[in-house]
């Protein structure tokens, strides 16, 4: 903690990268195998892209419990759509189902009852799942797929760093 600050006290910006490097430094210190966590990570990414808002997480560690990959690395990788990626990811899924069903006619404009407003809706609701079914199979075996890559380099890498803190720590004290 700097002197003089509480935690409160700082940039958002701040908290948020000290945030993040906790929860990266932990996964990378994680007893699980790259394996499991790349299947949390797949397992996080499939649910994300779900638009079952509330229950990606839930679908997410349920989805992990089931592969046998990492919860909390599954939790985490929900976040893969937030607030911000919403319209866009939900969009694009939209777009990817309306081509697979052949470009069915939505015309909102015409809608005189409530059961064209729910036959409407109940369309583009099933063309946004089947988009977002297809974004998610296809985003979360690439996710698996890179990272059965990146994980073991990222281990690597901070056992190198941990090393070579540890060695700068040694030269110090035989001063």
């Amino acid at each position: 903690m700097l002197s003089g600050f509480s935690n409160h006290s700082l940039p958002w910006m701040v908290r948020f990268q000290r945030i993040w490097r906790y929860y990266y430094l932990s996964f990378l210190r994680s007893q699980s195998s790259s394996h499991e966590l790349a299947r949390g990570m797949a397992m996080g990414v499939f649910a994300g892209m779900l638009p079952l808002f509330g229950l990606q997480i839930i679908i997410a560690m349920a989805l992990a419990f089931v592969v046998r990959g990492n919860k909390p690395m599954a939790a985490l990788t929900t976040w893969v759509s937030n607030p911000l990626t919403y319209a866009p990811i939900y969009w694009f899924n939209f777009q990817v189902g309306w081509w697979i069903v052949g470009k069915p006619a939505l015309d909102i404009h015409t809608v005189d009852s409530w059961r064209d407003a729910l036959t409407q809706g109940g369309l583009a609701a099933s063309i946004l799942m089947l988009g977002s079914l297809w974004m998610a199979v296809i985003l979360s075996a690439l996710t698996y797929g890179i990272g059965l890559r990146l994980i073991p380099y990222l281990k690597q890498r901070l056992k190198v760093r941990r090393r070579s803190k540890q060695s700068q720590i040694r030269d110090w004290l035989k001063r």
